[in-house]
Order: structure tokens, then C-alpha cells, then sequence
């Protein structure tokens, strides 16, 4: 009789493989553009960065409303229809965006600043001073 030695973990390594093989090779055409973003803030500012590589400053749309900022745009498919080239492989992803964040903090609408450089939006805002009230003296009745 033949002994033969028993390696759980051993399958869980050929299935692994056998999972990642399948979805690399499986293409799916219906994918959805939405930029990489990160919002931070220091003392006085909030800053919005998000990574919008392949689309052009003109194609970017950037709004202000009650506390939620909306940046959409579109990054456009660069191909022509005409070459009818064969793809071995197509990963990169074309199409409209929109991403939509509440702020945290009371800002002041007037002090938005936006730069966009190398496919990196830069989105700095002024937080609004905190509004003094003065003290009020109550009389007891």
C-alpha cells in the first residue's frame, strides 16, 4: 500500500490559482470610470485630490452646492473606429464620471482654488471662521 501524504493548504494554492487565472483571462467590457480621491484638511483648509490621468482640463466640471462638492468629466476613447485593430488586450476604461462629496466642515464658497497638472486635480478650500456670538444676558423671571 502506497502512502500518500495529505496537504490541505496544497489545494487551497491550485484553486487560487485556478481563481485568478479565470478572472484574468475573463474580459468584461462594461466598466465604469471614477477617479481615485482623497480629502484631507489641516487647520484652515480642506484639500481634494483626485488622480485623473488621460483627460483634459477642459473636460473636467467642478461645482460647489450647499457643502457637497461634485467634480464630473469625461475621459474619451482616443481610438479611432476607422483602424479596426485587433486587441489582444484592452484594460484601460473610457467614459463620463461624476463623484460627489459632502464636506465636513462649514467652507467658504469664495475661496475655492483648483489646479490641474500631469492628471492630478488639486482642490483647496478655506473652512469658514467659526462666527463669535456675542454673549447674551438672559433675565430671570
Amino acid at each position: 500500500m502506497t502512502l500518500i501524504k495529505f496537504e490541505p493548504l496544497r489545494e487551497l494554492e491550485n484553486w487560487n490559482e485556478k481563481i485568478h487565472r479565470f478572472f484574468n483571462d475573463f474580459q468584461v467590457t462594461d466598466f465604469n470610470y471614477y477617479p481615485h480621491i482623497d480629502i484631507s484638511d489641516d487647520e484652515n483648509n480642506i484639500y481634494v485630490e483626485a488622480e485623473i490621468p488621460g483627460v483634459k482640463k477642459e473636460d473636467i466640471k467642478i461645482t460647489l452646492q450647499d457643502n457637497i462638492l461634485t467634480i464630473s468629466g469625461e475621459k474619451k476613447n482616443t481610438k479611432e473606429e476607422k483602424d479596426k485593430k485587433n486587441f489582444f488586450r484592452s484594460e484601460r476604461v473610457y467614459g463620463s464620471f461624476t463623484r460627489s462629496f459632502t464636506l465636513p466642515e462649514d467652507i467658504n464658497p469664495d475661496s475655492v482654488e483648483a489646479k490641474f497638472e500631469n492628471g492630478i486635480l488639486n482642490i483647496s478650500i478655506q473652512k469658514a471662521q467659526p462666527k463669535k456670538t456675542a454673549e447674551k444676558f438672559i433675565q430671570v423671571k
